[in-house]
C-alpha cells in the first residue's frame, strides 16, 4: 500500500523506487500483487505517465487514511527513549537553507538522531505532490489554495545597490528617481515575467515596472548580479547578506520607500496527513525561523 500511494503520488514507477530506495523491478511486482489480489486495475500505464484509474483513485484515497491510521498507531506505542524516526523530504529558498537551516540541522539531529532530511535548496516554486515532498517553506504571498499553510514569520526588504553602481549612476533619492535607473529583474517561476518594484508611501502600496539589462530567478544570482553592478535590488537581506552592507559592497538605497515584509509560510498538500516526524520538523523549523524573523516596529517616513 505504501508503495502504491508514492507511485501514485510522483505518477511514475521509477521516482517511486528512487525515493523509496528500492529496485524498480520490486516497485512493479506490488503494484501487479496488488491489483492481482483486488482483482482490479489501479493504474493506468503509458509510454509517457502513470495515472490512476477511477477505482485507483478510489482505493488511494482509502489507503492515505489507513497508512495514516498505521502511523498514528506506532507512534503512539512506540518506545518513547527511541524518539521519531524516518525520513522528512523538505523544499527550501536557497538563502534559507543555507544561512538558516543547514547552519541549525546539527542540533536538530542532536535532538532527534533517527530522522533523516531530503533537502532540496531552489527558489522555484515546485509541485509538492509531483515532487513527494512533505513540507515546504515559501517566502512571499501564497497563490496556491491547494495547499496548506501556517504562517511563521516575515522577512523585512531592503532597496539596495552596490558601491559601483552609485559611482556610475548616482544615488536614488526618492521613487520619482527610479525611472533613470536599472533594477536587476527577478522573474516569475509560475509567470515567467519580472516581479515589479513596490514600495509603501503615505501608507499606501505601488509598483513600479523597472527597466533591467539583467533578469534572474535565483536568489544567489540576483544578488551577484547587484553586487557586479547591474542595477538595484530589492528583497529580504538575512544573516548571509548582512556583512555585505556591513563591509559597504551592497549599500542601502530609498530606505523611506520599502517594499511591505514579506509572509514566511510552511506549506503542506492539503489533505495530507503529517507523520509525527514531518510534525516535529515543522514545528522545529517554524521557531528556528521565528527567532530569526523577530517583529520589527516598522515607522513610514514621508517623502522630503
Amino acid at each position: 500500500m505504501r508503495i502504491f500511494a508514492r507511485v501514485a503520488q510522483l505518477r511514475s514507477f521509477t521516482k517511486a523506487a528512487e525515493q523509496m530506495q528500492l529496485p524498480r523491478p520490486s516497485v512493479s511486482g506490488a503494484i501487479q500483487y496488488l491489483e492481482t489480489h483486488l482483482r482490479v486495475r489501479l493504474l493506468q500505464r503509458t509510454t509517457r505517465r502513470v495515472a490512476l484509474t477511477p477505482e485507483g483513485a478510489a482505493y488511494h484515497e482509502r489507503c492515505m487514511q489507513v497508512l495514516a491510521d498505521i502511523d498514528d498507531a506506532e507512534a503512539l506505542f512506540a518506545d518513547v527513549a527511541a524518539g521519531p524516526r524516518g525520513v522528512v523530504r523538505v523544499d527550501l529558498p536557497e538563502r534559507l537553507a543555507l544561512h538558516v537551516v543547514i547552519p541549525a540541522l546539527p542540533a536538530f539531529f542532536a535532538r532527534y538522531p533517527d530522522i533523516r532530511v531530503v533537502l532540496s535548496a531552489t527558489d522555484r516554486m515546485i509541485d509538492l505532490i509531483e515532487e513527494g515532498v512533505d513540507c515546504a517553506v515559501r517566502v512571499g504571498n501564497l497563490g496556491d489554495t491547494t495547499l496548506v499553510a501556517r504562517r511563521i514569520g516575515e522577512f523585512e526588504q531592503l532597496n539596495c545597490a552596490s558601491r559601483g553602481y552609485i559611482e556610475k549612476h548616482g544615488l536614488p533619492r526618492t521613487p520619482a528617481d527610479l525611472a533613470d535607473h536599472l533594477a536587476v529583474g527577478f522573474f516569475s517561476s509560475r509567470s515567467g515575467r519580472d516581479l515589479d518594484w513596490e514600495y509603501e508611501e503615505h501608507g499606501e502600496l505601488k509598483t513600479l515596472a523597472m527597466r533591467s539589462a539583467v533578469s534572474v530567478n535565483s536568489a544567489h544570482a540576483y544578488i551577484g548580479c547587484c553586487l557586479a553592478g547591474l542595477g538595484l535590488m530589492q528583497g529580504p537581506i538575512g544573516k548571509g547578506e548582512a556583512p555585505l552592507l556591513e563591509s559597504g559592497e551592497l549599500v542601502e538605497v530609498l530606505k523611506d520607500w520599502k517594499a511591505p515584509p514579506l509572509p514566511v509560510s510552511v506549506v503542506f498538500p492539503h489533505g495530507r496527513h503529517l507523520a509525527p516526524r514531518v510534525r516535529i520538523f515543522v514545528d522545529w523549523i517554524a521557531q528556528l525561523i521565528a527567532a530569526t524573523t523577530p517583529a520589527r516596529k516598522r515607522t513610514r517616513q514621508t517623502a522630503k
